[in-house]
């Protein structure tokens, strides 16, 4: 093998060597953690970042050689250049994979499944904001970084600097709804209105905050739709958010029974079905006759329950067996339409086919007229 080509090689070889071995005590030692710890980081570092890590290593260890390689060994300067861009993105996925091991082990450290879980949705919304606004930095601080590698581009960056001022009013026009999206996301950030699995009514719309990035909020209706809203709709528009202070949720029942329906029957009927049903925290329940229309009147009922699907499920489930009782007891006093009918003595004309106008029946009975059959027969 030639010498000018043999010790170059072999610093490269070596230098893979020794960043695989690295890699791979690396990986030993966390798989080891894995086994005999239950913390989450280990369990995530190994998914996310086992890959990008070995990487990372072997493309570092490569550039770090390049100079040891030799008069013969380096490499032209496009294929260093290649590199370096490679080891640029490389890292960059890297502290990509970090941050998303920092939410898992927040998301596993704060649950959202306990019945008081104001603070894990509020310390959850915000390790998802900032991840994400450290995701963007990182894109542009990596983006920056690989065009001012190139020779050429530091001379147009540096005139690039002079126009900023002009260049950013334009940018600022042309992508004003997304710099308002931006901004809206850190105000969110900041003053917590909504965060992840609220509560929440927009647009006549019940469901739950699903996600929350940069630019959208993504909210899970009640059938499984998912509503997806510019992040700026919620600094800019009313909306409810049920679960702002605490999990804990009021729902009402509304029923339009008749008005002969005894009300104190059926206040104690739903302070039966309450005692009875698991969903009911046992803090707050209430019957009232709330309103009334020309035919019935309006029974509206409160249930309190620690979190919002339970409230759901307890008010339809107190729904049901109200109205069954009613019915068994009481059909009576199911709503019905009443109405007089008054006879009237005038005749009512309507006009025939052919054009003329013919009575209709009224009020009075004409007397019945009598046959004889034998006139018939005759």
């Amino acid at each position: 093998m030639d010498r000018g080509f043999g010790q170059p090689a072999l610093t490269l070889i070596i230098a893979v060597a020794v960043a695989w071995l690295t890699a791979f005590a690396t990986e030993r030692f966390v798989r080891r953690r894995i086994r005999r710890s239950e913390a989450t980081v280990w369990l995530s570092l190994e998914q996310r970042c086992r890959r990008t890590f070995r990487i990372t290593l072997i493309v570092a260890a490569i550039l770090l050689a390049l100079p040891y390689a030799g008069p013969g060994g380096t490499l032209v300067p496009v294929g260093r250049h290649v590199l370096v861009l490679v080891l640029i993105a490389a890292v960059l996925r890297l502290l990509i994979q970090l941050s998303g091991v920092f939410e898992d082990v927040t998301v596993a450290r704060f649950d959202i499944g306990i019945s008081d879980n104001r603070r894990a949705r509020k310390i959850r919304t915000q390790v998802v904001l900032i991840r994400r606004m450290t995701i963007a930095i990182l894109v542009v601080v990596a983006a920056a970084t690989a065009v001012m590698t190139i020779p050429s581009a530091r001379s147009v960056g540096a005139s690039f600097l002079v126009s900023a001022g002009v260049l950013s009013v334009v940018v600022g026009v042309a992508a004003q709804t997304t710099l308002g999206n931006l901004l809206a996301g850190l105000q969110i950030l900041l003053t917590d209105p909504i965060r992840i699995d609220d509560v929440v009514v927009v647009n006549d719309e019940w469901g739950r905050i699903d996600e929350i990035t940069l630019t959208y909020v993504v909210v899970r209706a009640w059938d499984n739709r998912r509503l997806i809203l510019p992040i700026s709709w919620f600094t800019t528009n009313v909306f409810q958010n049920w679960t702002r202070q605490e999990a804990r949720v009021v729902g009402s029942i509304v029923l339009h029974v008749d008005f002969s329906v005894p009300v104190e029957e059926l206040r104690a009927e739903m302070y039966r079905l309450v005692q009875e049903s698991p969903l009911w925290d046992g803090l707050d329940w209430v019957l009232q006759v709330v309103d009334t229309t020309p035919s019935t009147m309006v029974v509206r009922g409160l249930v309190s329950s620690a979190d919002a699907p339970s409230n759901w499920d307890l008010r339809c489930e107190v729904r049901e067996k109200l109205l069954r009782f009613v019915q068994e007891r009481h059909p009576g006093a199911l709503p019905k339409v009443r109405a007089d009918v008054v006879e009237s003595a005038v005749p009512i004309r309507f006009p025939s086919t052919d054009g003329r106008v013919t009575p209709a029946a009224t009020s009075e009975r004409r007397p019945a007229r009598n046959w004889d059959r034998s006139d018939g027969a005759n």
